[in-house]
């Protein structure tokens, strides 16, 4: 059976390896953490399984990449593609605020845990949980301003690829950010409200993929399961 959406652009999110406080489970937002070791080990195999000439992502198939400024997406991005490949992307890479991850305000550096007792503390959310997809940080983002940046960027990504929904050009994005922005970014790309009910995980060093179904720029849609070996040169 042929595959109906072959040669449909692609979006790939990659989600930076691990750091000290990804293993710790503390927000980590605009501390720019290094990555560890381990986390250096997983974006490298990563990349020697999907990166590469006939892999899912293909060097010569993309045409623009988004990066978070933060130091450990910025250092996956060197990790995942070799020097040549980076030489080719000159021009088409762009270090943008818009996809960094989620300001969490006095949140920052805490656990979950710690950020509810303290909110308690406080004397905030008497009739519910709290929940950062609908309340957002003191002192940081709502979701309200999560959703005004993931939206700029997705429109430059429509923008780019809307013309060539056949395969016409190679037009495929990669992203290069963070665990909760990367899940935010997945829900606006579907057309959902940052705090719509979709439970979704994306481990350090992972790669996510979305597209579009029937060829078409207003029908966006993840991609479940992704052929291990289907771009050729």
């Amino acid at each position: 059976m042929p595959d109906k959406d072959a040669g449909t652009p692609r979006v790939f999110l990659i989600r930076h390896g691990e750091t000290e406080w990804t293993k710790s489970g503390q927000y980590t937002g605009r501390s720019d953490i290094p990555l560890t070791e381990n986390g250096e080990k997983q974006v490298i195999s990563s990349a020697r399984l999907v990166v590469g000439p006939g892999k899912i992502i293909n060097p010569s198939k993309i045409t623009q990449l988004f990066i978070s400024p933060r130091k450990r997406a910025l250092r996956t991005y060197e990790l995942l593609f070799d020097e040549a490949a980076r030489h080719k992307f000159e021009g088409k890479v762009e270090i943008t605020e818009d996809i960094r991850e989620w300001d969490y305000g006095l949140y920052e550096g805490i656990l979950p845990s710690e950020a509810k007792a303290g909110r308690k503390e406080r004397g905030l959310d008497k009739g519910r949980p709290w929940n950062i997809w609908i309340d957002g940080c003191e002192e940081g983002e709502s979701p309200k301003d999560i959703a005004g940046r993931l939206d700029r960027v997705i429109a430059k990504i429509r923008e780019i690829q809307g013309p060539y929904m056949h395969g016409e050009k190679p037009v495929d994005v990669v992203i290069v950010a963070h665990g909760q922005i990367l899940r935010a970014f997945a829900r606006r790309w579907l057309g959902f409200e940052i705090g719509v009910k979709l439970p979704m995980m994306l481990e350090p060093g992972a790669v996510g993929v979305l597209s579009y179904e029937h060829h078409n720029v207003d029908e966006p849609a993840f991609l479940l399961g992704v052929n291990m070996a289907e771009s050729e040169e």
